[in-house]
């Protein structure tokens, strides 16, 4: 299938400006590196990735359908800054050679908001475990955002 066809065009592509205040908020800054949990069909990864000059964003999705809509609709954007793949953040690790970030953002994540509790404990073990030493992890939820702490989680 010819993915360029069925692309949505970057200028044609607009946030929410619930999603752009979240964005604005986070602490982006040039050579970053970004977790974005529950990514749905990237947008806000798309939108960060135009923030962080070489910098790079991971988003990640628990379902397959998410992560090819964010694909296709990210095809013209540069894929050394951006990267989809399908993965539940309970059981995410980071792939061999694969270097930690340094914040991590879920919106909506329902094994971080107390839709999914069951979940939270085994989340943020692997959040704690892909983030740098210093590394942040940001949730919706808050004016707009919230800092979660991973202190207990981190080793």
């Amino acid at each position: 299938m010819d993915l360029k066809n069925k692309s949505v065009k970057p200028a044609l592509i607009r946030i929410s400006k619930r999603l752009s205040d979240i964005i604005d908020a986070l602490p982006l800054k040039e050579e970053i590196r970004v977790l974005e949990i529950g990514c749905g069909p990237g947008a806000a990864a798309r939108e960060i990735s135009k923030r962080i000059g070489n910098g790079k964003i991971l988003a990640i999705d628990r379902s397959a359908n998410a992560i090819q809509n964010a694909i296709r609709n990210s095809i013209s954007y540069d894929s050394s800054r951006l990267e989809f793949r399908q993965a539940e953040i309970e059981n995410f690790q980071l792939q061999p050679n694969e270097k930690p970030f340094d914040l991590a953002l879920a919106i909506r994540v329902g094994a971080l908001d107390g839709r999914h509790p069951e979940l939270e404990g085994a989340a943020l073990a692997s959040i704690a475990k892909a983030l740098t030493k210093n590394g942040k992890l940001y949730i919706d939820g808050g004016n707009p955002l919230q800092e979660k702490s991973l202190e207990k989680y981190r080793t």
